[in-house]
C-alpha cells in the first residue's frame, strides 16, 4: 500500500477488501493480452486498404490498451503469469507502441515508491503545472528511457535492446516507401505526447499532505465513460497488485472508507 503510516491506518487490507479483487479467469488474461496485437493489426488492415479513419483508431485503441491497461498490469505483474513470459509480453506489447516496456516498468514502480519527491522520474515534472504536463510530452519517453540505463542495473539489458529495436523501427519507417509505416510511427509518437498529461498532471496533487489527498479519486458516470473505467489512480496507488479489470470494483468498495477519512472526489458534472 502506497502512503503514509497514518493514511494505512484509515483503510482495510487488500484481503480485508477480498482476495478476489486479485483473481483473473483465463479468458480475462488472453482477451487482454490479445487486444494490442489485434488493434496493431486492425491498423494494417485498415491503412493498406486505404480506411485511415478507423486506422487511426485502431491507434488509439492500441495505446489506450498498452500504457495504461495491460502493459500497466504487466509493469505491475498483476496478471499472474510466469516472470520470464511477463517479460517478453512487456517488451513485445510496448514495442508495438514504439515504447519500452522495461524502462516504463522501472521508472512506474520507482514512481510509486517515491511521487512526489524531485526524483520521480515519470511524474515529477508533469504534475507541477499544466504547461510542464504539455512540455513533458515531447520528450518524456526518452527521458524515461535515459533514466531507466542510468538507475535500473536489473533490467539495464532490456531497456537498451527495446531502445536499439525502436530505433530499426523507426529508421524502417523512414526508408520503406509506403506511407502506412511512416503514418503509424507518426501517430504513435504523437500519441505519447498526452502521456503525462493525462498519468501524470490530471491525476496528481503534489501538494497534498498524504497519501489520500496527493493523489485524486474521480467518480460519475461521465468520469467513468471518458476514461473507460480506467480512471482510479488514487485505487491504484493504494492498491498497486490489483489489476485494472477490478478498478471500478475497487473503487466501489473504498467509496465508504474514502467518505470516512474526508477524501475529496472529482466528479464531471455527474
Amino acid at each position: 500500500m502506497h502512503g503514509n503510516r497514518d493514511t494505512q491506518e484509515k483503510l482495510p487490507s487488500l484481503r480485508e477488501l477480498g482476495p478476489d479483487l486479485l483473481d483473473l479467469s483465463f479468458g480475462q488474461r488472453f482477451f487482454s493480452l490479445a487486444l494490442p496485437f489485434l488493434w496493431c493489426a486492425g491498423y494494417f488492415v485498415f491503412a493498406l486498404r486505404d480506411w485511415w479513419w478507423p486506422a487511426i483508431f485502431a491507434l488509439v485503441a492500441l495505446s489506450f490498451v498498452t500504457y495504461g491497461s495491460v502493459s500497466h498490469d504487466l509493469v505491475h505483474r498483476n496478471l499472474g503469469l510466469p516472470r520470464w513470459v511477463n517479460d517478453v509480453l512487456l517488451c513485445v506489447i510496448e514495442l508495438l507502441a514504439l515504447r519500452s516496456g522495461h524502462a516504463y516498468q522501472a521508472a512506474h514502480l520507482h514512481h510509486h515508491a517515491r511521487f512526489p519527491h524531485d526524483d520521480d522520474v515519470e511524474a515529477i515534472r508533469a504534475s507541477r503545472s499544466l504547461l510542464g504536463a504539455f512540455v513533458e510530452g515531447f520528450v518524456g519517453q526518452v527521458r524515461i528511457w535515459i533514466w531507466a540505463v542510468r538507475n535500473a542495473p536489473t533490467v539495464r539489458g532490456w531497456v537498451i535492446g527495446e531502445g536499439i529495436v525502436i530505433v530499426a523501427m523507426v529508421a524502417v519507417a523512414l526508408v520503406v516507401a509506403t506511407p502506412v509505416f511512416a503514418v503509424y510511427v507518426a501517430l504513435l509518437v504523437m500519441g505519447s505526447w498526452i502521456i503525462p498529461l493525462v498519468t501524470s498532471y490530471l491525476p496528481h496533487d503534489p501538494h497534498g499532505n498524504n497519501a489520500l489527498a496527493q493523489t485524486r479519486a474521480f467518480r460519475g458516470v461521465l468520469a467513468s465513460l471518458l476514461a473507460l473505467e480506467h480512471l482510479y489512480h488514487l485505487e491504484h496507488h493504494l492498491y498497486p497488485a490489483v489489476p485494472h479489470h477490478h478498478w471500478a470494483t475497487l473503487a466501489n468498495r473504498l467509496d465508504p472508507h474514502f467518505e470516512r477519512a474526508g477524501v475529496k472526489v472529482v466528479r464531471f458534472w455527474f
